[in-house]
């Protein structure tokens, strides 16, 4: 499998599960309704390591535009600025792609909700409070937490006598990125819906745009910018603090 399509794959799997689980606790009539936002980070914890374990062996598993910009900005693992244009266009697809699917699977459910205001939040993000500085700084934070800790993640390993070597974990060893993404979503979460990630928003941003999802709003263009510029910015400053770490 190429790069691009391991990041086409994976990033769509990523949304299917993690705008899928939005869906489920946001739109009327789901077994889910209601049910709030403790389902709401698990689900996307588990959809970055489902996302995560799937392509990891054919792209690194990025799915992410800011740790794509963060890993050639740092130099990491021989990451290349020549691949960048790759991974971000396989983000952004296969995040328009998740969304599609997740709006087929729940269409019975859209047409059955009012609040056009929910819809939207099952495709992109959205602030608590309209205060735009204040939800650039929390996009930033979030995702500059996000990628200094990918930076310092380091495997298990032994040293038996003047043997050592790595222990890996298998599947397991995606484990702790979900569990970040868990993190910030239950401490960080609640002021913008922690976006961390410009192609988990930007792509279902223009999905939503595009289908015809009845009772719809507009896509909120105005707000667009933050969780894109917000993230891109995390990532840069995560790459510069590691860099300097070493």
């Amino acid at each position: 499998m190429s790069p691009f399509l391991a990041e086409l794959i994976g990033t769509a799997i990523l949304i299917l599960l993690g705008n899928g689980v939005v869906a489920n606790v946001v739109l009327q009539k789901t077994k889910g309704h209601g049910s709030g936002w403790i389902v709401i980070a698990w689900g996307w914890g588990l959809a970055v390591f489902v996302g995560v374990f799937c392509v990891a062996r054919y792209s690194g598993a990025h799915l992410n535009p800011a740790v794509t910009l963060a890993m050639a900005a740092a130099q990491r693992g021989g990451f290349a600025w020549s691949q960048v244009p790759l991974y971000v266009g396989g983000q952004m697809l296969g995040a328009i792609l998740g969304a599609m699917i997740v709006y087929i699977f729940y269409y019975a459910h859209f047409a059955a909700t009012e609040d056009a205001d929910a819809k939207l939040a099952c495709f992109c993000t959205a602030p608590a409070i309209r205060d735009l500085p204040v939800a650039f700084f929390g996009e930033v934070v979030g995702t500059f937490l996000l990628v200094f800790a990918i930076f310092l993640m380091v495997g298990p390993s032994f040293s038996l006598a003047e043997q050592s070597g790595s222990l890996g974990l298998g599947a397991l060893g995606e484990l702790p990125v979900g569990l970040v993404v868990l993190a910030i979503g239950l401490s960080l979460g609640g002021t913008t819906g922690y976006a961390i990630n410009p192609a988990r928003d930007l792509g279902p941003r223009l999905a939503h745009a595009l289908l015809p999802i009845p009772g719809k709003r507009d896509s909120d263009w105005g707000y667009a910018w933050i969780p894109v510029v917000g993230p891109l910015v995390g990532g840069l400053l995560a790459a510069a603090l590691a860099s300097v770490l070493g």
